[in-house]
């Protein structure tokens, strides 16, 4: 892959002669330089493209990464050997060596590329073969920037890289993959190949002529057509699957009760704001009457479409248990036994509390979840009664408490993705805040309040990276 070394115009006999070229020289020299000038410049700034892409991705992509140096090094290559350049920095010797050595950095990237994309084989037995080529060529570059170019190590360079080219059309033809992207990329080695095997066998020796740009330009085209085809079936495939996505979005929905009816005892607002399309909190009415009410609460561990199906087992384990809906208790452990080994791994809190307006007094059980508030006169008080998370153990029991219901008392079932919402410092939002935020709605309505508290919640939070779900539950009869 070394350019062969022809002059075509004076002012290149010139720079070798240590002379200074006329103007009319550089000229002639700027037109035949021309498209090998554009070509370089291409594609360094192809290598530039691919690993920056890798950078931004955060992510090690052998074949980017490789291929990036590779171009960027073959294009820095065609600029520092044009007539053009050379003209310019003919009296430098740092110039004139480097010039002359990046031939032998060159087939390094280059190796380890057509390797990795399996043109050269994978054979991880012998690493040692990799390791001496890297050694070879380097030495070589080295070599060159301390004495100069040398016709042993342009000869010796020039059977590495024939043997090495030669070994590719074996590789490329001896490969029966009936990938279409991989034929694709195929003519490209294959095209790129038979031109450096021109410029270093018959255009050394016989026909002087600088045709292997050409073919790295094939090459690189063919790998372009790869990634935009993957790029256009990739967008063609997320366009799918962001229509299933709205699709389990409204089925997600549809799931989640519609506002609590009516009731002259009690006022209940949900909210729902999911990190994604879809979301593992759930929450659910199993009693939405005049004088009782059953408010139910759930968070899956996980976020997106696992999270989201294991909610959707929860709702159905929930709806099982609505015979029991006076005992919390007892729908905990219901669902516990329908839930475990079920659940793939993942766990779920919930937290459920049954409130009668006829008794004046609620009776709460949780698994795993964070405490239930109630205001009553300006106070926030946490009401915990909690047991092992549901679908964690078959052998875990749940205990409810009783608590006693007075008019205006204000009630806050939540999810913990409120209180672990993070600022831009890492800060959390807290318990405290979550209770200073309930305090200022007093007055409110229970509609009125729940939007506060998410509002006071994303104005806390930098990024929202959890699941966002409450219920405000107004006691409004007498006691």
């Amino acid at each position: 892959m070394a350019r062969p070394e022809v002059i075509v115009y004076d002012s290149l006999a010139m720079v070798l002669l240590d002379t200074q070229p006329t103007a009319v020289d550089v000229l002639r020299a700027f037109r035949y330089d021309a498209p090998y000038l554009f070509l370089g410049a291409a594609f360094i700034t192809v290598g530039m493209v691919a690993i920056g892409f890798c950078a931004l991705r955060r992510r090690f992509d052998s074949l980017l990464v490789w291929l990036g140096v590779f171009a960027g090094l073959y294009g820095l290559r065609m600029w520092l050997q044009s007539n053009m350049v050379g003209a310019s920095l003919h009296s430098s010797l740092v110039f004139g060596r480097f010039s002359a050595a990046i031939d032998y950095l060159v087939p390094i990237p280059a190796f380890i590329f057509f390797r990795a994309a399996g043109f050269l084989g994978r054979d991880k037995k012998r690493p040692w073969l990799l390791v001496a080529t890297w050694v070879v060529f380097l030495s070589m570059f080295a070599a060159t920037l301390a004495v100069g170019p040398t016709p042993v190590v342009a000869a010796i360079n020039g059977g590495l890289v024939t043997a090495l080219l030669w070994i590719l059309i074996a590789r490329s033809l001896g490969n029966n993959v009936k990938d279409r992207d991989f034929k694709v990329v195929r003519i490209g080695v294959l095209s790129f190949v038979v031109f450096a095997l021109w410029d270093n066998i018959v255009a050394r020796y016989w026909i002087p002529s600088h045709i292997e740009p050409y073919g790295f330009a094939i090459l690189l085209g063919s790998l372009g057509y790869v990634a935009a085809r993957r790029t256009l079936e990739r967008d063609v495939e997320l366009g799918e699957i962001q229509g299933e996505l709205e699709l389990a979005r409204r089925i997600q929905l549809s799931i989640l009760p519609k506002a609590f009816p009516e009731s002259g005892d009690f006022r209940v607002a949900a909210r729902y704001v999911p990190m994604t399309a879809v979301a593992g909190d759930l929450y659910d009415f199993f009693v939405a009457g005049d004088r009782q009410a059953g408010l139910f609460i759930a968070d899956v561990s996980g976020h997106g479409v696992p999270a989201a199906m294991i909610a959707s087992m929860v709702k159905m384990a929930a709806i099982s248990q609505r015979p029991q809906a006076a005992e919390p208790a007892q729908v905990l452990s219901g669902m516990n036994a329908a839930l475990c080994g079920n659940t793939q791994g993942q766990f779920v809190t919930a937290a459920y509390v049954h409130l009668d307006a006829r008794a004046r007094e609620l009776r709460y059980a949780a698994a795993g979840h964070p405490p239930m508030l109630m205001l009553r006169d300006g106070t926030v008080t946490e009401i915990a009664e909690n047991g092992l998370l549901l679908a964690a153990s078959n052998q875990a029991t749940y205990s409810d408490m009783t608590f006693p219901l007075v008019s205006g008392d204000r009630l806050l079932l939540y999810t913990d993705g409120l209180v672990e919402a993070r600022n831009a410092q890492g800060v959390l939002f807290g318990e405290d805040a979550l209770m200073a935020s309930l305090r200022s709605t007093a007055g409110l309505t229970p509609a009125d309040a729940a939007d506060k508290l998410i509002a006071d919640v994303e104005s806390w939070a930098h990024l929202q990276d959890d699941d966002l779900t409450l219920l405000v539950c107004d006691y409004a009869g007498a006691g």
